[in-house]
């Protein structure tokens, strides 16, 4: 299986972010050195699917797949992009405040620790409906990890959309999100005109 494995910050640098939007605490203190280059429209482009990419935890031929299905959906096909991203199994369990990272979220999930709807799933692209109950099994919730993870992630929003418990470490997808609950800096606009072409 294909890992990326490059420093968060760095790369958080190199592409313009804000660590706390991957939910890390740390800072980099080093300035990102680029001569006055004008970043041509296509290097724009470029950028916008890398940092959906990298926010996510996608790799390219996933993402590609997203896409496409994104494509035949009805309605706007970046917004439908991002909702799908948003609405994967790991970035719910992130959303809900039920990891520190994303990353952990997947690793959350395929340690099957998850329950969607009382089934055992560990699949992090499994893709969340309207109504769905996602809860960590009951022989998890003891853990000092997630009483470590509910402490650092406290002060987390939840989305809207969403509904958690934190108590019970459940929470449920009360509707899938709109475009404007999704607070990812990413303009979806730029990755459609780069794979329309």
């Amino acid at each position: 299986m294909a890992v990326n494995r490059v420093p968060v910050l760095k790369r958080c640098r190199s592409l313009g972010l804000e660590p706390t939007v991957l939910g890390y605490d740390k800072k980099s203190r080093r300035e990102l050195k680029r001569s006055n280059r004008k970043v041509s429209e296509y290097g724009l482009q470029l950028r916008e699917k890398q940092k959906a990419k990298f926010i996510y935890g996608v790799l390219e031929k996933p993402f590609r797949n997203y896409y496409k299905k994104a494509d035949k959906m009805q309605g706007q096909t970046g917004t439908n992009l991002m909702i799908m991203l948003e609405t994967r199994l790991d970035n719910v369990i992130f959303r809900l405040g039920f990891a520190r990272t994303r990353k952990e979220a997947r690793q959350i999930v395929d340690h099957k620790h998850v329950l969607v709807n009382g089934k055992q799933v560990n699949i992090p692209s499994y893709l969340v409906k309207a109504g769905d109950k996602i809860e960590i099994k009951e022989k998890c919730k003891s853990s000092q990890r997630y009483k470590d993870i509910l402490e650092a992630t406290n002060g987390r929003l939840v989305p809207e959309w969403l509904e958690a418990n934190s108590e019970a470490l459940e929470g449920t997808v009360k509707e899938l999100p709109t475009r404007e609950a999704i607070d990812v800096p990413v303009n979806e606009v730029l990755i459609v005109e780069l794979y329309s072409k």
